[in-house]
């Protein structure tokens, strides 16, 4: 982050590949660049996926034909699951407190990816992953989680063709074929980690939420879709989560067209590879006030009309934590709706408090293709 900060806003990360500070103004031209194939290349003996294509109309025929299950009138629909596995995550935690007497030292990243994968194995294959139900995760589940850094090094394997070729003699056909479908649970889980780990951290703006919510609903079966899309303190926070804590902290690469192009002022030829730098972006100072801090109360309906709040000049635009059209998460509904109910009901439920030595850091984590998992063990008690 201090390189694009601190020098420029293009910066070269390593060899034949730089990474940038994209200003808003100069997005539409990104948008057209395609994705690099070291990074998004197909398994030998595989199709595309919608991840992987790199066609543009291949993608687009895919994305029309999944964008139907994803809109919001078909995520309504779905309310019955999604409240099925935010109360029993819920009542697994309830039975963890009640079982220390009153209180307990949870690691909340595991209930957290729990809860969004048996979500996502439910609406995607009809049949949930039961790691709620278990209190485990499923072995599938399990192997992705070492997965997830070991796809880092396949990439960087794909400069050296020799050891790519290697390498994937020795990933099981079925991992390398399973594992993409459910980054998008692991990224969900990764944001309500990091928005809880600051929250905890910062008592007062805790206090803010929990004031809002225990306001708006007097007990969980009031804690609806519709309900919590109101809250703006929650949405606020979740906004402010995404900023600090973007679960994929850069973007892709993608290379530059045939006619070459103009990125941050500086010229690049053709199949230039560039990426996005989401986390430098997302803390930018030149983008936002108090860059690094969390602040909820910038995205409150106010700071960006009333020139008096400090943040009336902060840029929003820069904030894509679902990638920029027409690649954009076809599931960012599905992930948004599943964080405010997420942290509705356990705000609602329980009262959680950082643990002297066992604070999250989040600027300390290192970043595999994705954010690093490590705990984030809280002082959980029932909400008195």
């Amino acid at each position: 982050m201090s390189f694009t900060t601190s020098f420029s806003p293009l910066v070269s990360s390593h060899p034949n590949h730089l990474q940038h500070l994209l200003p808003p103004a100069t997005r539409s031209e990104y948008r057209q660049f395609l994705k690099d194939p070291v990074w998004f290349q197909r398994q030998p003996g595989h199709p595309d996926s919608l991840l992987s294509a790199i066609n543009p109309h291949e993608h687009a025929h895919m994305r029309k034909l999944l964008s139907p299950a994803f809109t919001p009138r078909a995520l309504r629909a779905q309310k019955p699951v999604l409240q099925k596995y935010m109360n029993l995550l819920v009542d697994r935690l309830r039975e963890q407190v009640q079982h220390g007497d009153g209180v307990a030292g949870i690691d909340m990243g595991p209930w957290f990816n729990c809860t969004t994968f048996d979500v996502f194995g439910d609406l995607g294959f009809g049949e949930s992953f039961d790691c709620l139900r278990h209190c485990q995760y499923h072995p599938w589940i399990a192997l992705l989680f070492s997965n997830v850094k070991a796809a880092s090094f396949v990439a960087a394997a794909r400069y050296y063709p020799l050891v790519e070729s290697l390498l994937m003699k020795c990933i099981p056909r079925s991992l390398q074929q399973k594992s993409e479908r459910h980054y998008q649970q692991i990224t969900t889980a990764t944001v309500l980690t990091g928005i809880l780990s600051f929250l905890v951290n910062e008592p007062g703006k805790m206090a803010q939420l929990v004031n809002e919510v225990r306001h708006a609903f007097s007990s969980s079966k009031d804690v609806t879709l519709q309900a919590v899309a109101n809250l703006v303190h929650l949405n606020a926070v979740i906004q402010e989560g995404l900023r600090l804590c973007p679960p994929v902290p850069w973007m892709l690469p993608r290379l530059v067209p045939e006619e070459g192009s103009s990125v941050c002022g500086t010229w690049l030829p053709q199949e230039s590879p560039v990426s996005l730098q989401a986390y430098s972006l997302n803390r930018d100072p030149s983008n936002f006030h108090e860059a690094t801090t969390l602040l909820p109360e910038r995205w409150l309906p106010d700071a960006s009309t009333n020139a008096d709040p400090p943040f009336f000049h902060d840029n929003r635009r820069a904030i894509q934590p679902f990638s920029i059209d027409p690649r954009s998460c076809l599931g960012q509904h599905l992930a948004c709706a599943e964080m405010r109910l997420i942290l509705a009901k356990l705000l609602l439920a329980f009262d959680f408090k950082a643990i002297d030595g066992k604070r999250l850091q989040w600027e300390d984590l290192r970043t595999f293709l994705l954010v690093e998992k490590r705990p984030l063990e809280v002082r959980v008690r029932l909400a008195g």
